[in-house]
């Protein structure tokens, strides 16, 4: 077996690689830790001479395009031409933030066949395995954190500068909720410490994510509060369920449910939340947790998911009144973690 943490492995074969090209790719719809994390490190092959370039699977939402050199990031399902000529003739392909193939859509097919090197950086729980080299723990609390570690193992720390550390620092302070999960470490704190002495602000970063947004998005967060918003008491948990005719009544786009997830364990007393969105191609769902509440294990056993073990996701074929019947039944075999 190749995949053990052998990333220290990548850095005599780039070296070694005559002007070598890479490819960066993550999840789709990809988040600020996702994107942030892809930037960084574009960033950083570049200011290394590397020729890089992102590829996203799918597009984003609007408030992550303040990140430095997002403009340069190819949408899969908008240039798939482009992006498959570009895999093929890849090297080096660092797939960042997911643990799957199928993560990255039909863009998946595609790296699995590549003759290029395979790079994984991520922390998700049970990674795939189809990569060659791997940089994975679930001790850290973001891949941005852990493109930090890689530019540390390349012993070029000093090459981070104010885009680099910003768009890092996003990533960081997103997928840590500003800190607050228990994924949080002193090593977590220093990093953002460092990343703040190498230019990023946090101020102006924690804006452009969480002060960006339309009129219509507010306007729908507070419709599902107001209108939408279950207490499930018996069980502890939050549920708010969205239809696709409410998606576009509020002209809903990419990134607009980003945090509606959370709302419901602001509440006191709830340990579960969860939002389920009747999306064109599926219905999307989010779990988040707190305390010893599995929210991975649900999503894998009963919605074709994953994720952290209080952040998962997953995913229904089913029509959104089925799958929110089936999540109710399926609560019932939790209860004992639910009410303890």
């Amino acid at each position: 077996m190749k995949n053990l943490n052998n990333i220290a492995d990548i850095k005599p074969l780039l070296e070694a690689t005559v002007k070598p090209k890479v490819i960066i790719t993550t999840h789709h719809k990809p988040d600020a830790d996702a994107l942030g994390s892809s930037l960084g490190l574009y960033t950083y092959f570049l200011k290394k001479g590397i020729q890089a370039q992102v590829v996203s699977p799918t597009d984003y939402g609007d408030f992550l395009k303040w990140m430095p050199n997002e403009h340069t990031v190819i949408n899969f399902e908008e240039f798939e031409e482009k992006s498959l000529d570009l895999v093929a003739d890849a090297d080096f392909i660092f797939c960042l933030d997911f643990n799957a193939l199928k993560r990255i859509n039909k863009l998946g097919e595609f790296v699995k066949h590549s003759p290029a090197q395979k790079v994984l950086i991520d922390h998700h729980l049970e990674p795939e395995g189809f990569e060659d080299y791997r940089l994975w723990t679930t001790h850290a609390s973001s891949t941005a954190e852990l493109i930090f570690w890689f530019i540390e193992l390349m012993n070029d720390v000093d090459l981070i500068d104010e885009e680099i550390a910003s768009c890092l620092y996003a990533g960081i302070v997103t997928d840590t909720a500003s800190f607050k999960h228990p994924s949080t470490t002193a090593t977590t704190h220093r990093i953002a410490a460092m990343l703040l002495e190498k230019g990023a602000k946090s101020n102006k970063i924690y804006e452009a994510i969480y002060d960006n947004y339309s009129e219509n998005r507010t306007r729908f967060i507070g419709f599902c509060l107001s209108q939408k918003l279950q207490i499930l008491k018996e069980f502890n948990t939050a549920l708010i369920v969205v239809t696709e005719d409410e998606l576009k009544k509020f002209h809903i786009i990419t990134g607009d449910s980003e945090g509606l997830v959370n709302y419901g364990l602001s509440i006191s007393g709830i340990k579960f939340s969860v939002l389920i969105v009747d999306r064109k191609v599926a219905r999307k769902m989010s779990f988040r947790s707190k305390d010893d509440f599995p929210a991975n294990e649900f999503a894998r056993k009963y919605f074709n998911g994953g994720g952290h073990f209080n952040a998962a996701g997953g995913e229904s074929m089913d029509a959104i009144e089925h799958v929110e019947t089936k999540f109710k039944e399926a609560l019932i075999t939790y209860k004992d973690y639910l009410t303890n």
